[in-house]
């Protein structure tokens, strides 16, 4: 498909080109190496293209200018904490007011009512709680789920991402046995995932209700669709049956929309009708400004309550002193008031519809045996000639060096994907300008690839 020894000389040459014009970046990276782990702020910082991360000097709404003065098409987004766009004006202004009148003070504002209240119109779920990271919020809905049912394991897909929550980063090391193990990479677990968790495929009926009907599982910990080894959609008529086995077998459903709010105001859970017990949204909620949340039914609530005693509720290992702060809610309100609205995702959705047209029309046009997948305003190319159903076959179809050459193409070219698979979102701000010179590159890329 890709002549391995070309693509390598390719690679180099672009890599040449990066290092020669991001002078600026070269330094700050290496004034890094003695103060930051690694050079960088976060570990995986270091995945991105290039020998070294560009450093950002500005961003506003779609593009992001570099130390080195060079602007960008950003269609990473902060990988969807910034998929209202980098410092939408309204939620800057919001912003701006809060921080001068308090930050954080263990007390609630009126603002938290008025997002609690637009949580419970966009998702149907009654009751919401807040936190800083949607990691968070999913450890405190797995502790809930834990405590009501009584039960100590929870289930996830093969290759899910749920932020750094130690019992999703599991997988399946047999798969004629079902056997779980840690995940490639899984740095330090505090104990063997088999222990807690229960793993299998994505639209896998079979392996879910065999799975369940071992009756220790408290709940299944779920993205709608699975976003973070490429994106995975389910079977037509599968969550409705994944639903009905959850309820015969007592496991309750996070829906983990974190990603998932791509599809529309209300994610996947709105869009496909889904009736989850709990459900969790962050990165975008506050537009940047760390936050998220957790909302539950009617039914979970009660049975929760009914179990947290008022002297030992700051003590059950759910909270954070800085949780559902001031700063946070404000962000949260006037990006659901004002940004994440539906005009905003009937300017989005077609864009996305825009790009997997321009991928897809070229890669027909190079004869390659790749797909393209989108998922409302969020779209994605995969190394396989049909979508993936599960993250076996996601992951079996990636292809780490090429990746990284398409990534380092574009990049250099001016248009950033993120850093981790062939992922485009799109923001308000997004434009079909913006799209259609992501077209042009990648057709450039894949005719030297492939000439």
């Amino acid at each position: 498909m890709v002549d391995r020894a070309l693509l390598n000389k390719l690679h180099e040459r672009e890599t040449r080109r990066f290092v020669a014009d991001h002078p600026q970046s070269a330094a700050l990276y290496q004034r890094a190496q003695s103060s930051l782990l690694g050079g960088v702020p976060m570990n995986w910082m270091k995945k991105w293209a290039g020998p070294f991360p560009i450093f950002v000097k500005t961003a506003q709404g779609a593009h992001f200018t570099d130390v080195d003065g060079r602007d960008y098409i950003d269609l990473c987004l902060g990988d969807t904490g910034a998929m209202t766009g980098h410092s939408p004006p309204p939620v800057a202004d919001a912003i701006f007011r809060r921080v001068r009148e308090g930050i954080t003070l263990m007390l609630p504002t009126e603002d938290s009512l008025w997002v609690g209240e637009e949580l419970r119109r966009r998702f149907g779920l009654p009751f919401w709680q807040f936190t800083l990271t949607a990691t968070d919020a999913n450890r405190f809905a797995i502790r809930i789920a834990r405590e009501i049912t009584q039960r100590t394991k929870i289930l996830v897909f093969n290759y899910c991402y749920h932020g750094t929550v130690d019992e999703s980063f599991a997988t399946i090391i047999d798969h004629n046995t079902a056997a779980v193990g840690p995940r490639r990479g899984n740095i330090g677990p505090p104990v063997n995932p088999a222990e807690t968790t229960r793993v299998v495929e994505f639209n896998d009926l079979a392996a879910l209700e065999s799975a369940l009907k071992h009756n220790d599982v408290a709940c299944v910990l779920a993205e709608p669709a699975m976003t973070n080894v490429g994106i995975i959609l389910p079977d037509d008529g599968y969550w409705r049956a994944a639903r009905e086995l959850t309820r015969r077998y007592g496991s309750l459903l996070i829906a983990d929309e974190t990603h998932t709010i791509c599809a529309g105001v209300g994610g996947c859970t709105s869009e496909w009708k889904l009736d989850p017990d709990l459900l969790v949204f962050g990165k975008p909620i506050g537009s940047g400004i760390p936050g998220a949340t957790y909302g539950c039914t009617e039914e979970v609530a009660q049975r929760i309550s009914a179990r947290i005693h008022l002297e030992d509720c700051d003590v059950g290992g759910i909270g954070g002193t800085l949780a559902g702060n001031a700063l946070s809610l404000a962000a949260m309100r006037a990006t659901l008031e004002h940004v994440l609205t539906p005009a905003a995702f009937e300017h989005m959705i077609p864009l996305a519809q825009r790009f997997a047209d321009g991928v897809a029309t070229q890669i027909r046009a190079m004869q390659l045996p790749w797909s393209v997948t989108r998922l409302g305003c969020r779209a994605e190319y995969t190394f396989t000639l049909r979508p993936p159903r599960n993250g076996t076959e996601s992951h079996a179809a990636s292809n780490f060096e090429l990746e990284r050459f398409l990534h380092l193409y574009t990049l250099n070219r001016g248009v950033l994907l993120t850093p981790f698979h062939n992922m485009a979102l799109m923001c308000p701000a997004t434009t079909e300008s913006d799209i259609d010179m992501h077209t042009t590159i990648f057709a450039d890329a894949i005719s030297e690839l492939t000439t």
